[in-house]
């Protein structure tokens, strides 16, 4: 495998990472604290075509590979993880489309994106979170309409999304194959959205239940086939796992440069407290873990990109190790700043709390270590006696 990027891909990186530096950590702190999406950067983001990443060309989008995404995905999430994961979950909503759609629906989704709006992915319910199967809302064909029924919760982007893409059960005997994937627009009879969560980290992502009540959308809002719901919702959780894993690189680099600065600054017995061995060990192994998530996210982005056959593995693989990875580096980030560093008045603080996610959203890092070890066990099958 090849790291090394493109000179195109390290434009876009410079551009992005630029665009973070500029319009992202200056208001950072301060959306945080609001809890509230800065939509004023996010338009500076569309017309830069950060926001429709996974959009074909063709439809006015970016249309950049997997690997570019991710480090794209890195720049934004170094400047406030919130941030990207709204971006992000304009990819979740994309997917299915760009999976199962129709050139009508991919139209529909383009000319939301590339306008401004957002998307979102409807799939966590109270009672199904990595559990996926266990989903209850329910999506009945009466004519030419379905009736959608149920709630999502823990939803990114659902207090401003224009259209959501909501998983829904249209045949309950028909197990994993009786899901099915529609297209909800803002406004759909029977559409409701809860109140905003006021969440530990990531703040400045909006985040709410989604409400449906007898929610009425035509039947070509459907995506793809009935029961091709829960295939099409594996291929997003896949890719999206990798942009998770990126997006965790961000934060942990982020806090690592903190680090570094801050041990060059801070004096204790006479010398900057990066000359202390303990220092040194705890930014050495910083440094490493960083480095070692990077190379297993782009090891699962160019997988991808090669359509190889194990790319469930290493989505999981990635997302896994760089959750736990940005929830150490940051822990350390904060004890090198000690004090400072649990005050709101250094970055750190924020970081620490933006990094827990990453263990949990997209499949918990134990949903992750069980897809892993099944899998690696199906690659290796044996015959029992």
């Amino acid at each position: 495998m090849d790291y090394h990027l493109t000179p195109d891909q390290i434009d876009l990186q410079l551009m992005t990472r630029d665009f973070a530096d500029k319009e992202l950590v200056p208001i950072a702190a301060e959306y945080d604290l609001k809890s509230e999406f800065p939509m004023e950067a996010f338009q500076k983001a569309v017309t830069m075509g950060l926001t429709c990443l996974d959009l074909p060309e063709e439809w006015g989008g970016a249309g950049v590979d997997l690997l570019t995404t991710a480090i794209i995905r890195e720049e934004l999430s170094r400047g406030d993880a919130g941030f990207s994961s709204a971006v992000g979950a304009c990819g979740l909503g994309f997917k299915p489309i760009n999976f199962a759609g129709t050139e009508e629906q991919k139209k529909k989704y383009a000319d939301v994106v590339t306008g401004g709006g957002l998307l979102a992915l409807g799939l966590t319910e109270p009672n199904a979170g990595s559990d996926v199967a266990n989903n209850k809302t329910t999506a009945v064909k009466k004519g030419d309409k379905y009736i959608l029924n149920g709630r999502k919760c823990f939803i990114t982007n659902a207090p401003l999304a224009d259209i959501i893409t909501i998983f829904a059960i249209t045949d309950k005997e028909a197990g994993a194959k009786g899901f099915s994937m529609f297209m909800v627009e803002k406004g759909a009879p029977g559409l409701s959205i809860g109140k905003h969560e006021d969440k530990m980290g990531i703040r400045s992502s909006a985040t709410s239940d989604v409400i449906m009540e007898d929610c009425e959308i035509p039947a070509s809002a459907l995506i793809g086939k009935e029961g091709d719901g829960f295939k099409i919702v594996m291929q997003t959780l896949d890719k999206g796992r990798v942009c998770a894993g990126a997006s965790a690189l961000g934060v942990a680099r982020a806090a690592l440069e903190h680090s570094i600065r801050y041990s060059q600054e801070r004096i204790q017995k006479g010398k900057p407290i990066w000359k202390h061995q303990i220092i040194q060990a705890k930014l050495a192994d910083m440094g490493m873990r960083l480095e070692a998530a990077r190379q297993l996210v782009w090891r699962a982005a160019m997988a991808f990109d090669a359509n190889a056959n194990d790319t469930a593995k290493l989505a999981s693989m990635c997302k896994c190790f760089a959750g736990d990875m940005v929830v150490n580096v940051t822990c350390e980030a904060l004890q090198i700043h000690g004090g400072y560093g649990y005050s709101r008045e250094y970055p750190i603080e924020k970081l620490y709390r933006d990094a827990k996610i990453f263990q949990i959203f997209e499949g918990t890092n134990e949903i992750q270590r069980t897809i892993i070890a099944k899998n690696m066990v199906d690659e290796q099958k044996i015959a029992v006696r």
